[in-house]
């Protein structure tokens, strides 16, 4: 039987996502394994409670962390670390909240690790407390931030950030010597697949939070948490099932068996193939581009993550305008998504997709480049 064309039913446009993993671009396209373990999981009922057991068993196992845990989303790990922090997964605390001001609710964060995806930290119930500056952090900082309101620590993995934090190592030694848990967000910071342990095994943090639905090509609307168990342990007493704050972060049957799929799949991958296609995609288009006057064209090593996955970066001249490229590239047939970027720049990235879409999008930026020469 055929595949029903739900889009087309709904009038909605593809998009062929040369941009990233964007939530709002609908992360990227789940790899088949996934698809087929989605589908088997929706055929029955199971107990929520067994199967999460079974499945946190599994990717702890994979990810040679002590425990995990599937989420409904990166932010959703995050806001559940943080009510596991303050609430210990002790039932009488947790039906303190949301209104007992008396809890340690303080998450300390470095002020360069802010990123807009730090309210879910509040979402959480946790009240944030920076240290440091954009420019420099010193020990003596977070040593003096740390105390009886402390419910834990949150530390943002990525090079795209400013490095001048303390590490991750040094925030973990100062931080378990006040007995506050680290929590590391590192969402996009796949690849590589060692950052499935390093943060945790490695570094000493007690969770690392993936996103679901970026490098690992799983479910969207899922995340992963590994980590101790302790930590664990509490965020499951405060997750769904159960009829407590963080009920509304339901993760269903699909996105559990759907996750586990994805990161047994991740993990048999030969990484340094793809990195190696990557790269061949990247100069094709640089090859194929070079001809088209008023812009500058190279590939670059890294992503918009920080993370080692090569791109496409346009310098355009005035008076061509990214705006305008990335509009005709979005107005036109078929929709291609691209990243904007300061000084004119467009950043084009393979990893995202399927099939010949390369070659599409190739095409694609000659026509809207060419035509904004016209400009």
């Amino acid at each position: 039987m055929a595949l029903r064309d739900i889009y087309a039913d709904l009038g909605v446009r593809r998009v062929i996502n040369a941009a990233t993993t964007l939530t709002a671009l609908g992360g990227t396209v789940l790899a088949p394994e996934v698809v087929d373990a989605m589908v088997a999981a929706s055929r029955s009922c199971v107990s929520i409670d067994e199967l999460q057991g079974a499945a946190s068993r599994r990717l702890a196992e994979l990810t040679r962390n002590e425990d995990a845990y599937v989420t409904s989303g990166c932010a959703s790990a995050i806001a559940l670390s943080v009510l596991a922090a303050i609430t210990k997964g002790q039932p009488g605390l947790i039906a303190r909240l949301p209104d007992d001001e008396s809890l340690a609710r303080n998450v300390v964060i470095h002020r360069a690790h802010r990123i807009p995806y730090d309210r879910a930290i509040e979402l959480g119930g946790g009240h944030l407390v920076e240290v440091g500056n954009v420019i420099q952090t010193f020990a003596w900082e977070l040593e003096a931030a740390i105390d009886e309101n402390t419910a834990a620590v949150f530390w943002a993995a990525g090079s795209h950030l400013p490095q001048t934090t303390l590490t991750l190592n040094e925030t973990v030694a100062i931080a378990h010597a006040r007995g506050v848990p680290v929590i590391v967000d590192a969402a996009a910071q796949l690849p590589p697949v060692e950052n499935l342990w390093h943060f945790t095994v490695e570094c000493g943090a007690d969770a690392a939070l993936f996103s679901g639905g970026k490098a690992l090509q799983g479910p969207q609307a899922s995340g992963l948490m590994v980590g101790s168990r302790a930590l664990l342990d509490a965020v499951r007493a405060n997750a769904s099932p159960y009829q407590r704050l963080a009920r509304a972060m339901k993760v269903g049957k699909e996105e559990i068996c759907g996750l586990v799929a994805s990161i047994e799949r991740y993990l048999a991958l030969d990484h340094d193939a793809r990195a190696n296609d990557w790269a061949k995609t990247v100069d094709h288009w640089v090859e194929g581009l070079r001809s088209v006057e008023g812009i500058e064209v190279r590939r670059v090593a890294l992503n918009e993550a920080g993370q080692p996955v090569p791109r496409l970066v346009i310098v355009l001249q005035a008076p061509v305008s990214a705006d305008e490229v990335i509009g005709r590239l979005w107005e036109g047939t078929p929709r291609v998504a691209v990243l904007g970027g300061m000084e004119n720049r467009i950043y084009v990235t393979p990893d995202t997709l399927v099939d010949d879409e390369a070659d599409v999008v190739l095409e694609r930026l000659k026509a809207s480049l060419v035509s904004s020469g016209d400009y």
